[in-house]
């Protein structure tokens, strides 16, 4: 029997432009050049290097929503997705609607068993039974055209915040935000749905300074810089391009859990899965919390995974991350099973060469919320 069949894969060459040749040894500036850098202002670290909130589309209309909102003290419901993208962008909602004065927050988030992806008019329905007065939706909602509908029809106002890309036509909600909305001038299409709803609480603090909510109520404008480790896990988990904007959102939030200066969930996670926190690097974040994450919102409820990141129990962190470790570990049981079982399939139908170029496999026993994975 003949040996595994070795491949070398070349990348083609990439140009490397001029200012990265100026600047840097030919070594380090093709490097660059094939992460797609093409100037040295890109690897700017500094919070400062960050484009302002400003050109976001949607957002002073969602900002003002939001002060009417805090200052008349309405009930706000963050609605999030069911993966670590959408656990960050909740948790880093109610964190900072909360530290910005909102007293009034609470959070859903679908059970993708029951209801399906975002917004829909069946999670609206049972969002009803908390009397929101305004629904913000996290890392979903631009294509809920149906949900938001629904929302508006029972007098919910809706601010959607979403990075997905949208569909020929856009929901009537009351507010969007989104950088990937056609002729948006955002310079980052890359922005997570966490990064999204960072940059929104960051326009909604200036706004509340400007209207003078803070000295009226006696409160310090707080520092939304303490979202960051959040927002780092979300970025990295979702897998969005490590443009210059988002490097600067990760290398500031890992500095931040590398400083020890991160919530107790994120602390419960690494050392679960043996990680040094001072240590730590965007491969423990997508390997060691990413899937623990993810695995509640495979296996049973996403919310699990936002009480652990919301949580600011020492204790009862650790025994929220314990349960997802022990979801993970039975994300991967049967993740492997239905892997070999696929396998089998795959066998039985001939050697590789003889099959086509795209195969469809299905077996109604295979578990929903693995199901992605194992493709």
């Amino acid at each position: 029997m003949s040996g595994p069949v070795r491949r070398i894969l070349r990348r083609p060459p990439v140009a490397v432009p001029p200012p990265l040749q100026q600047h840097f040894p030919p070594v380090v500036a093709r490097v660059l050049a094939q992460r797609q850098v093409v100037d040295p202002q890109e690897l700017e670290w500094r919070l400062e290097g960050l484009p302002g909130f400003g050109a976001l589309g949607g957002i002073e209309r969602a900002t003002e929503l939001l002060s009417a909102a805090i200052q008349q003290d309405r009930r706000l419901l963050i609605v999030g997705d069911f993966d670590a993208d959408g656990a960050t962008s909740t948790a880093v909602a109610l964190r900072g609607l909360g530290a910005l004065g909102a007293r009034q927050v609470d959070f859903l988030v679908p059970n993708r068993f029951e209801y399906g992806y975002g917004l829909t008019p069946e999670i609206v329905r049972e969002a009803i039974t908390r009397q929101p007065d305004l629904i913000v939706t996290v890392d979903n909602g631009i294509s809920s055209i149906a949900g938001v509908d629904e929302a508006r029809r029972h007098g919910i106002q809706v601010v959607i915040t979403d990075h997905h890309l949208p569909g020929e036509q856009l929901p009537a909600a009351d507010a969007i935000v989104n950088p990937n909305l056609p002729g948006d001038p955002f310079p980052s299409k890359a922005l997570a749905g966490v990064g999204v709803i960072f940059y929104l609480l960051v326009a909604l603090r200036a706004r509340l300074r400007e209207v003078g909510w803070f000295a009226a109520s006696g409160r310090q404008p707080p520092n939304l810089a303490q979202l960051l480790d959040l927002v780092a896990l979300g970025t990295v988990a979702d897998l969005v391009p490590l443009d210059a904007v988002n490097r600067i959102l990760v290398a500031q939030g890992l500095a931040r859990i590398r400083a020890g200066r991160t919530v107790p969930g994120i602390t419960a996670l690494l050392t679960l899965s043996g990680r040094r926190l001072e240590r730590i690097t965007t491969t423990d974040l997508a390997f060691a919390l990413a899937p623990r994450l993810n695995a509640a919102g495979r296996l049973d409820d996403m919310a699990q995974g936002i009480h652990c990141l919301l949580s600011q129990d020492v204790i009862q962190a650790r025994q929220l991350a314990v349960q997802l470790d022990q979801l993970n570990r039975e994300r991967r049981s049967i993740e492997g099973q239905m892997r070999d079982e696929a396998l089998a399939i795959l066998r039985q139908l001939g050697p590789e060469e003889s099959l086509p170029l795209g195969i469809c496999l299905f077996d109604e026993s295979w578990h929903e919320g693995v199901i992605g994975i194992l493709a």
